[in-house]
């Protein structure tokens, strides 16, 4: 009995159960019906499209030939997993992916039994999968682990490391290679350039972008005639490639593998955006997606003069600079569009590095071009950096190397959630030797800060977050700040007492200025996180009875605590309260409901003063007695 009108056998799947007990003649039909779900869901909601699209059938093939819960699907990122969700009795719930209190925008263990393995960073699937193999084998447990992890993923040496261990370790497990020619953007690099002769030698290429030219002219053909050496020389069988919308030939070399032994490798080869003509045709304009018309993929008109973001603020200055500087180059691992460099990737081909999903090799490759008098910008979200966190410190900051890092994404996020919210970069950034620390208030500090960078002989960060600024007309010459120097951006209108201080980093200095208005207290735009202006904390602490530090960083370790430090080395006994993201994780929903929800919105900010300044310590007779002595 269907409960979807239009959808009569997908009605009829409510867990791996149904599916497994549909006869085998209808999965095309059942195929066919939850492509059409995601198409009309995701056109009515947004969120991660195309990659889902080209996991249709694998998903079904999954669940029909292996007994999940019980057999273990680690499925690497997970923004390929919303069919995977549909069949494990989340389909209602669909409609509430990446909002406040709905699904959580990847696999997430806590969310369901089926979700083995909480992802949303790439390439820890094999590593997760061989994890749940090597333990079955030590319970003594029938099982299966099976890892999905595509092409894009593959590219991180993380994916190699695991497939070296478990191939040595011998273990019962199977690894889906599903390769679609694509990461966000185009998928790069030798193995890349390998699959797009492969395929065109199998005749398997099927979307657009599968029919680029390799990047290379040539390869041993003894490659293209043994595609599986590499994989093998790991320990790994090789089975494939084989056509990953099949699901006859899905269903039958699964069920082969199901209870193979060792280490087996599976490649399929499948379309991101199948299904639906413009996903197919422009697959990274459809990664994620807001809402579409799911008959035409039509997006609605943007409102034109809208304010820049701070993604786009930075690939204008990017192009601007390396136009007057031929020293100049950019680094991206795969977030060429998320990151604003598909204008300087076209301007400057030869100063463009896309490394693949491979932060560490992304930092000590500008660490060695830097080396050799380059100035390296390393453009990369917050949270991707922490990938590269040994090779920031033992490459870069160890060696004093001028190498610039463009953190996208600083703060909260949003839709994305608690793998993506670039929450800790204040603090790993402010405890390494030689590092400068800058956050921009507005669009124009974030230029006036990445030339700073730029002009400093050492390493130097530039953390701004995600969307809009506050609209800010432009500088027409971009001039460098002095390091370590803050700015007042609202003086005291008056003598009220107590006399308050708002030291804010970064984007929080516009809501602070909104709560400054209500309560009278000066404003402060610290813009430099490292070094700090220890002079300006200091005639501040002596002016002011109480100090507030306000930061979208988590609080512990963070812009506050250094504030902190510097108190407590001048002996400055004034009252401080530190507001920034509390010790938890903070799950999905917009950016304006999460700050809202931590109290970090404007209305946020002045409640948590207004009850701190109702302590005894900031009582009006304590205050008068202080300052008349």
């Amino acid at each position: 009995m269907t409960d979807i009108p239009g959808y009569a056998l997908l009605g009829r799947v409510k867990t791996p159960s149904d599916l497994r007990r549909l006869p085998a003649e209808e999965l095309p039909h059942l195929a066919v019906e939850l492509r059409r779900y995601l198409i009309e869901t995701l056109g009515r909601i947004g969120g991660h499209f195309a990659a889902n699209l080209g996991t249709v059938e694998l998903s079904l093939a999954l669940h029909r030939c292996f007994d999940t819960p019980h057999d273990r699907l680690v499925w690497d990122v997970g923004h390929q997993a919303y069919p995977h969700k549909i069949l494990t009795g989340r389909r209602e719930q669909l409609e509430t992916i990446r909002r406040l209190g709905g699904l959580a925008p990847f696999c997430h263990r806590a969310e369901s039994e089926y979700d083995t393995f909480g992802v949303g960073h790439s390439s820890t699937s094999i590593s997760a999968a061989a994890g749940m193999a090597a333990a079955a084998r030590i319970k003594q447990e029938k099982r299966r682990a099976v890892a999905i992890i595509g092409d894009g993923g593959m590219t991180a040496g993380m994916a190699f490391e695991a497939l070296n261990h478990a191939g040595h370790l011998n273990l019962d497990m199977l690894v889906i290679y599903n390769d679609n020619d694509m990461s966000i953007s185009e998928n790069v690099g030798a193995m890349r350039d390998h699959s797009a002769r492969l395929m065109k030698k199998l005749a398997l290429a099927q979307a657009p972008h599968h029919l680029r030219a390799p990047q290379t002219e040539h390869e041993n053909e003894a490659h293209l005639n043994n595609p599986g050496a590499m994989f093998e020389t790991f320990g790994f069988k090789y089975h494939g490639p084989v056509d990953g919308h099949d699901l006859d030939v899905l269903m039958k070399i699964l069920t082969q593998l199901r209870d193979a032994k060792g280490p087996q490798l599976l490649h399929i080869v499948t379309t991101k955006g199948k299904g639906f003509g413009p996903a197919e045709a422009d697959p990274i304009k459809y990664h994620g997606v807001t809402q579409f018309d799911p008959v035409t993929g039509a997006f609605p008109t943007k409102k034109s003069g809208g304010k820049p973001t701070y993604t786009e603020i930075f690939g204008d200055w990017l192009c601007q600079v390396a136009a007057e500087d031929e020293t100049v180059v950019a680094i991206t691992p795969a977030m060429r569009e998320g990151s604003g460099l598909v204008a300087y990737s076209k301007q400057f081909p030869q100063r463009y590095f896309d490394v693949g999903i491979a932060e560490q090799h992304a930092v000590t490759l500008g660490a060695g071009l830097a080396c050799e008098g380059l100035k390296p910008v390393v453009a990369i979200y917050s949270t991707f950096l922490q990938r590269g966190y040994d090779q920031l410190i033992h490459d870069v900051a160890i060696q004093n190397l001028p190498v610039v890092f463009a953190l996208d994404r600083g703060g909260l996020v949003g839709a994305d959630g608690a793998t993506h919210h670039g929450t800790f970069d204040l603090s790993f950034l402010r405890c390494i030797p030689n590092m400068v620390v800058m956050a921009p208030s507005d669009e124009n500090e974030c230029r006036r800060m990445l030339s700073t960078g730029l002009h400093i002989d050492g390493p130097s960060a530039v953390r701004y977050p995600r969307g809009t600024g506050s609209g800010v007309e432009l500088d027409a010459e971009i001039k460098p700040l002095t390091i370590g120097k803050a700015r007042i951006v609202r003086e005291a209108m008056g003598r009220r007492r107590p006399r308050v201080a708002i030291l804010a980093f970064g984007c929080m200095v516009q809501p602070s200025l909104e709560a400054a208005e209500i309560i009278d207290a000066v404003v402060v735009d610290m813009r430099f996180v490292k070094p700090l202006d220890a002079a300006m904390i200091h005639d501040l602490a002596n002016e002011n009875d109480l100090l507030v530090t306000i930061e979208d960083n988590a609080k512990m370790g963070g812009a506050g605590s250094a504030v902190n430090e510097v108190l407590m080395a001048q002996h400055m006994n004034v009252p401080v309260l530190n507001l920034g993201l509390p010790d938890h994780f903070i799950e999905h929903g917009t950016r304006e409901e999460l700050m809202a929800q931590i109290g970090l919105d404007a209305p946020g900010i002045l409640r948590s003063i207004q009850k701190r300044l109702r302590a005894k310590d900031l009582d009006e007779s304590v205050i008068a007695k202080k300052h008349a002595s």
